[in-house]
């Protein structure tokens, strides 16, 4: 079977193939419908414009490279997913790269990207070493980050308002009755944890109940990790009545803990995660937690990372969405 053409799709659009040039280099003045069936007919006939040509010509590849942490993360898969399907929906094609945390394998990704010849990078992972970004930044590569901030780089940003997040769920559990309030963040390095572990200690000391730092533990992501975690904490003389888990993935792992030690969730122990993943609603029993608007955080970087490729935008821009508070039965009142 031949490989379709542009040709093939000018014919099926019933317009010019100059017209169908401009669409896919995002020039002309060009209506929003033809636009459209354009789109649609190449994703039909599954049309892969000639990226290594497009490159070689300074032209755009349509194509973005996303950096995840964690696709066994079910926060990173469902992200990953919106990012996805947003730049379907705009054109772009998406490569998807699991770093695993890994600062050798973010290098090792991002320079795969740079041969790719992709039109810009969005970043979802914690990088070690920020000097490679910097560099692209430096050669005009757009870059965006999501659900991550880094300060120190030159970047349009989409984020959840994390510390609003953490003072929203210890805020719940203590006006459950709760004074002793354990926290389990991932890596204080990385950003989100600790504007979650500092909206934590607000709404502690809002309701001036002292913040203990015996009762701040940071783990690994996983939810082994957040078990063994929870593990020790929950075998101290003195156990927190609650727990606050920074993710999902950590609350599910105390979840775990509690039933080996024969501690009943939610009558002897309140346990809240974060994020709303698809796990929160079929754990046992099902899991309060904070929600993140993820679909929405996929969108809006992808839609900022097109128009800073398209020069419709110059400026940087720092999204911040709010996140909610989703109460199910894994918390109650202490008795």
């Amino acid at each position: 079977m031949m490989r379709p053409t542009i040709y093939d799709i000018a014919r099926l659009a019933g317009v010019s193939t100059a017209t169908v040039s401009k669409v896919f280099n995002q020039t002309g003045n060009i209506s929003e419908k033809t636009r459209r069936r354009i789109l649609e007919i190449s994703k039909e006939l599954n049309y892969q414009p000639n990226v290594l040509a497009s490159a070689l010509n300074g032209k755009k590849t349509f194509s973005l490279g996303l950096l995840i942490p964690d696709m066994v993360n079910p926060f990173f898969a469902e992200l990953a997913r919106h990012v996805e399907d947003r730049a379907q929906e705009l054109g772009f094609n998406l490569i998807i790269c699991n770093t695993d945390n890994d600062m050798k394998k973010e290098i090792k990704y991002i320079q795969l990207l740079r041969q790719k010849s992709v039109d810009g990078i969005i970043v979802a992972t914690g990088v070690r070493n920020d000097e490679f970004l910097k560099e692209l930044i430096d050669q005009r590569v757009p870059i965006a980050l999501v659900a991550r901030e880094m300060s120190v780089l030159s970047t349009s940003t989409v984020l959840v308002d994390d510390f609003a997040g953490g003072y929203n769920a210890t805020r719940h559990l203590i006006e459950l009755g709760h004074r002793r309030i354990a926290v389990i963040a991932e890596s204080m390095s990385v950003s989100s944890s600790k504007e979650r572990v500092r909206g934590y200690r607000h709404a502690l000391e809002e309701a001036e109940l002292r913040y203990d730092e015996e009762l701040v533990l940071t783990s690994d992501f996983s939810i082994e990790s957040g078990r063994v975690t929870a593990l020790a904490i929950l075998q101290r003389p003195s156990r927190p009545t609650a727990i606050f888990a920074c993710n999902d993935l950590l609350a599910i792992g105390a979840l775990q803990a509690a039933k080996e030690l024969g501690i009943r969730v939610p009558d002897d122990l309140s346990v809240v995660g974060f994020d709303n993943t698809i796990l929160a609603s079929i754990t046992d029993p099902p899991m309060t937690t904070v929600a993140q608007p993820i679909r929405a955080m996929g969108h809006q970087v992808v839609d900022l990372i097109v128009a800073e490729i398209n020069e419709e935008s110059t400026v940087k821009q720092r999204v911040v969405l709010l996140p909610e508070l989703i109460i199910r039965q894994s918390t109650q009142a202490l008795r």
